[in-house]
């Protein structure tokens, strides 16, 4: 990546450049006030918040990629799964424990792609790496995390009588909630799917335009694209496919009885 010598690339916007996209948040809000939606203020905090956490986040990054190495770099991956599985565990509310099952779904996914790839050495074991390349996986089994999640929580309740009809002729726990399991897994993986055949087609995704924007050479971008592409979409499998039997399996007690809805 060449830079200028102020220390600026010639694709990275200014701070004027920052201060003068504030004109789109001005959109923004002058849409939802024309439309009267109601949402004036939040957009206004939405946007607050935004540039505040990330001036932050910014600021703590330059102090953890100069002093703290890869020991740092691991703690704040951990710190963005702890953050992940409360997000991931609260849409999982009628499952026992759905924090619990979410910590340990993300974890698996992201120990299984990122610990895997940083093994092989298909990407650094750097601090500048490790960090953005951790959260996009952090942020891909969350999501896979959730959708599983709020589908098995939903499954539960609404195919209830199906489940114990199942459970009345003779069939284990597992057994007689493994379609309504297969479907919550399935709806999590299906979004991801469909980025993988279109990518390319509809749009760039983020790890290329980012790289596209620093400078480098498209078949480079592409190359690296691939790798977390494949490596986002087993993220969300593996995290699917472990909150999905844990949340399952915490449905019923030692009887084999579904258990009652958690409120």
């Amino acid at each position: 990546m060449t830079l200028l010598a102020s220390g600026t690339h010639p694709s990275v916007p200014s701070w004027w450049g920052v201060a003068a996209s504030v004109l789109l948040v001005v959109v923004t809000v002058a849409v939802v006030v024309r439309e009267q939606l109601g949402l004036g203020r939040e957009v206004l905090v939405a946007c607050v918040r935004a540039i505040v956490q990330l001036v932050a986040v910014g600021a703590l990054l330059g102090v953890l990629f100069t002093h703290t190495g890869l020991p740092g770099s691991l703690l704040w991956v951990a710190g963005m799964v702890a953050v992940g599985a409360r997000v991931a565990g609260s849409r999982g509310r009628g499952v026992p424990r759905s924090t619990w099952v979410a910590a340990v779904a993300i974890t698996a996914g992201v120990a299984a792609t990122l610990g895997l790839l940083v093994a092989a050495q298909v990407i650094d074991a750097q601090p500048r790496v490790v960090v953005p390349v951790g959260g996009m996986v952090v942020s891909a089994a969350t999501r896979g995390t959730s959708v599983v999640l709020l589908r098995i929580a939903e499954e539960s309740v609404t195919a209830r009588r199906q489940i114990e009809a199942r459970l009345a002729l003779g069939l284990p726990s597992a057994l007689a909630f493994a379609p309504h399991r297969r479907t919550a897994l399935r709806t999590a993986l299906v979004t991801d799917i469909d980025q993988v055949k279109t990518v390319g087609l509809i749009s760039l995704p983020g790890a290329m335009t980012g790289l596209l924007l620093a400078g480098v050479d498209p078949l480079t971008a592409i190359r690296y694209q691939v790798v977390v592409m494949y490596m986002l979409l087993s993220a969300v499998a593996v995290a699917g496919v472990v909150a999905s039997r844990l949340a399952s399996s915490r449905l019923f007690d030692d009887g084999q009885r579904l258990l009652e809805p958690v409120a």
